[in-house]
Order: C-alpha cells, then structure tokens, then sequence
C-alpha cells in the first residue's frame, strides 16, 4: 500500500457553521443540519451539496452526508473544502475517526477543529477512494435493510396483540377487568444483610441478573456476572426460575423482560422484583400487556420518591389491566414466540452484518479491501 499520511485539514477543511434562529427561518426544502444531524427545513441553502456535517459543541461524534445544498448551523461543522478528495470517502473517514474522543470541555462537549486538523489521517488515489466508499455504502445498507426488519416484526407484533386483545387501559373488547397484583406473586430481591457483596461475585456459578440485563424489555446476557452455588443457597429471596417475568424497580423504571435464556435459574439484584404468573396467565401474553406502551405510561407515572424515583410492589400490583380467556393467550403467545423466534435469527443476522461492515471500515483505511 502506497498511501499518503497526511494532515486532516489538509484533506478536508472543517468549518464551523451558521447562525439561523428560529424566528428566522422559513418554509421551503433546505434540511438544516445541528450537531445531531438535521433538525428541520429553510428556504435557503449556505453551502452546496454534496456535504458532510459532524458535531462542533452539544452532540460530538456523529457524521452526516447530504447530497443537495444544506444550511449547516453553528453547532456544527461542515467540510468546507474538500481539497479535490471524494466527499463520501471523507464521510467514512471522519466517522472512522470516532471525533468524540477529540472533545474537550467539562461543561458542554465542544469539538476543536484545529486539534482535528492535525490528526494524520490514510489519503488513497481518488479511484481507491470511491472503491472503498462504494463498499462501505453497500455494507451499510444492509446493516440498515436488517435494522428495519428487526423494527417491522415488533410492530407486527404489537398489531397482532391489539388486533386480539385491544388497548388495555381503554379495554374497547370489554375483556373482565383485573388487577395486576391478581395475574402474578410478586418477590422481590433478597435486601437482607446476605445480600451478595463484592466478594461474592465470581466467574462462573450462578447467574446474578442486574438491570443492564433487560434491553428494551428483552433479557440480555451479553454482559453476566455470578455468584457461588453457596451463596445462592443461602439467600431467602430473589430466585427467578424460567417463565417468570422481571421488572425493574428502580434506576430505568418498569424494564420487564420474560426469564427464558439459557440458564435455568438465576438471582435478581435489589432494584428488580420477580413476577410469577399465576394459573390461567400466560407469561408472554403477561409480559406484552406489561411492556404495551399504554400500560407502561401508566408503570412510570405510579412511581414514588423525588430525589430517586423508584416503583413498589404494592403500587404495581394495583394497575388495572383486562383479563382474555387463557386459550386466547396461548393462542397469542404461540403467534408471539413464531415473530421473536424470527426476530432472534434477523438479529443474529444483523450482528453478523454489523462485525463486517465494522471489519470492512477497518480494513478499508488500510488499505486491506
């Protein structure tokens, strides 16, 4: 590889933006750029397309391309002079460089181009430079057909349940109304001075679940930690098993995600209570009611505690919800696991796009693609 290192502000020239108040600005089909990407329209362009933006103060890190004339603000930068290099080979290279780690500033995170400008950064022959920009923007794409994939099937989702059940808080089908404390036992961690410390936690043994493992409302085993055989036998509380729901209760209030991994059972810590549903409830009908929009509207505004908001079990088992027959739920969760069983093979799919559009950006300014 014969590759120039050189100079950022000798690749591309960074330039702050410009001003443009509210007040001022007018209807048309301009997009104006902030420092997280564009933030409305104007009937006037300040720079000609194409174009690439990133954040100068508020939002650092993140890189916008635009084909046409934009009105890029003074929260930004933009490439103001491209130096005869291809502007989408600029955009992948400005996002290769990650520039939120050139922020200073303890207040308000401020970008300073002339510390960017110095950064040397790989500079390859104009064609070399549209190759790899072409094989990024293809890679990228599929990253993002995969992503709305991902986002219809849980809209399919959400359509099949109300197509069945209807809203809960509004109960339009005239289901028998319920209280939550009727559908599940609720339990919450063990908070007793056993409660495993530091010490405890080990490489392997028994799964210790925090809130970090419920990731928009789904169980998330990315990240575990564990504790002893022995310490778990000697807590009293907290012991989820299979099917049981988990809530959480403090921090990001009424994360809820059904327990159905790998493990057989687990531990939950003291910001988290486990439900268990009751005979004739079932747990993935239980726990789409529970994460509805609607009902969690609801779950955040029966919060106590100014200074650190927190749910109670008392609190939650008085929401009202609506009760189907049992065979409508498992007709539902039958509907339901069929999606999320396609779900968890697009969202495989999606990791493995996303590991080779993140090796090919890599190898790309290496000149290795």
């Amino acid at each position: 590889m014969n590759w120039r290192m050189m100079p950022l502000g000798e690749v591309s020239t960074l330039q702050r933006g410009f001003d443009l108040p509210i007040q001022n600005r007018l209807e048309g089909e301009i997009p104006i750029y902030a420092a997280n990407g564009p933030v409305g329209f104007h009937n006037e362009m300040r720079v000609a397309g194409p174009g690439v933006i990133t954040g100068r103060s508020g939002s650092i890190g993140k890189v916008h391309y635009v084909e046409g004339g934009y009105w890029p603000l003074n929260t930004s930068l933009y490439v103001k002079d491209f130096q005869g290099n291809d502007p989408k080979y600029i955009y992948w290279l400005l996002r290769n460089l990650h520039l939120d780690r050139f922020h200073h500033g303890t207040g308000v995170p401020t970008l300073n181009r002339n510390v960017v400008h110095r950064e040397l950064v790989p500079v390859p022959p104009l064609s070399e430079q549209r190759r790899i920009a072409e094989i990024l923007d293809k890679a990228d794409a599929l990253r993002t057909k995969r992503l709305e994939a991902i986002t219809k099937l849980d809209e399919l989702l959400q359509s099949v349940f109300l197509e069945m059940f209807g809203d809960p808080v509004t109960n339009p089908k005239g289901w028998p109304a319920s209280k939550l404390g009727e559908f599940a036992e609720f339990e919450n961690g063990d908070r007793s001075s056993n409660y495993p410390s530091k010490g405890d936690i080990v490489s392997g043994g028994v799964l210790f679940l925090s809130t970090k493992n419920i990731t928009d409302h789904r169980l998330d085993l990315r990240n575990t930690q564990f504790i002893t055989e022995k310490k778990f036998e000697s807590l009293s509380r907290g012991k989820i098993r299979k099917g049981d729901l988990v809530i959480t209760l403090r921090g990001t209030l009424g994360a809820c995600c059904i327990f159905d991994g790998v493990y057989d059972i687990a531990f939950i810590n003291a910001q988290m209570m486990i439900m268990r549903p009751r005979l004739g409830i079932n747990s993935v009908f239980l726990h789409s009611v529970i994460t509805s929009s609607a009902i969690q509207e609801k779950i955040k505004g029966s919060f106590t505690g100014a200074a650190v908001p927190q749910l109670t079990s008392g609190g939650i088992a008085e929401l009202g919800l609506y009760r189907p027959p049992t065979d409508l739920q498992i007709r539902f969760s039958e509907i339901a696991l069929m999606i999320q069983a396609h779900r968890r093979e697009l969202c495989r799919s999606s990791s493995l796009v996303d590991d080779l559009f993140h090796s090919l950006q890599r190898k790309g300014f290496l000149g290795a693609v």
